[in-house]
């Protein structure tokens, strides 16, 4: 059984075929009876940057959130399909999502540090996790790669409430990256930011992907050709008298940008709707 199976305390996976580290597999997600995403199939690809774009209510945050089961939370949420992670569901029955969500890690809209010190903000999922190793080097090491700790070496005891939006914003991606996840998540990370901000936490996204598979969800359609290797365009269905987002194409950044398959895609890219 290989770390990954055993640590979902699930059967042994098969193997995922080539470089796909998440096989996303919606037939449909619903909140109550409101349908929110139907027939949608996105894989995930391996220390690249997938970027989720669409209209607003398109339901690309609602597949992003997915992605690591962090929907659950939602009472009235309900998934129909399958997420395979290295070859294992997600949602089967045995999986505990803790556990997922340790694999998976996320970076939400706006910056959400906790009111405790830098070094407590980094450290605390090792601490929930009950890391045994050197502390003072994992949390140094996590700064390091959120292309923080030159700014914050000597504030460590300092808030994190203390440093600028886009410092804020590093140090959750370096609170999401301690436990060195496998894959992470970002919802909008960029939306709260002003141009500066932006431009450096897009070039830390550059970064992460030497060492992270990176799921994104942006309004940038510029961020999108900046960071985004392949590009998954969402839209909306309201044929049924309802909005239902749904996948319209999938494909290499430049290739969705600059030559979409789809009519509806052409029109998005070229601002014809939003």
């Amino acid at each position: 059984m290989n770390a990954i199976a055993e640590a979902l305390f699930v059967a042994e996976p098969f193997q995922a075929a080539g470089d796909i580290v998440i096989d996303c597999n919606v037939n449909n997600i619903f909140y109550g009876d409101f349908l929110a995403v139907r027939d949608s199939t996105v894989p995930i690809e391996k220390k690249k940057i997938t970027g989720f774009i669409g209209p607003s209510g398109c339901g690309k945050s609602t597949v992003l959130r997915s992605l690591n089961r962090m929907n659950d939370l939602i009472s009235a949420f309900r998934f129909e399909g399958s997420v395979m992670y290295h070859g294992q569901d997600i949602y089967a029955k045995k999986v505990d999502p803790v556990v997922v969500r340790r694999y998976i890690g996320m970076v939400f809209q706006q910056p959400n540090p906790f009111s405790m010190s830098i070094f407590d903000n980094v450290a605390f999922g090792l601490r929930l996790n009950r890391f045994k190793g050197d502390l003072e080097e994992r949390v140094e090491r996590a700064l390091k790669r959120a292309a923080l700790w030159k700014e914050v070496k000597d504030k460590l005891k300092n808030s994190g409430l203390s440093l600028s939006g886009g410092q804020q914003q590093r140090l959750c991606i370096a609170r999401a990256i301690a436990t060195e996840p496998d894959v992470l998540l970002m919802d909008e990370p960029c939306s709260a930011l002003d141009p500066i901000a932006t431009r450096q936490v897009e070039e830390l996204m550059l970064e992460l992907k030497q060492n992270y598979t990176v799921a994104l969800v942006t309004h940038n359609m510029q961020q999108a050709t900046r960071v985004a290797d392949t590009t998954a365009f969402f839209s909306v269905d309201i044929s049924r008298g309802g909005r239902t987002g749904y996948l319209v194409e999938m494909g290499p950044t430049r290739q969705i940008f600059e030559a979409p398959r789809e009519q509806l895609t052409k029109e998005y890219i070229s601002g014809e709707f939003s």
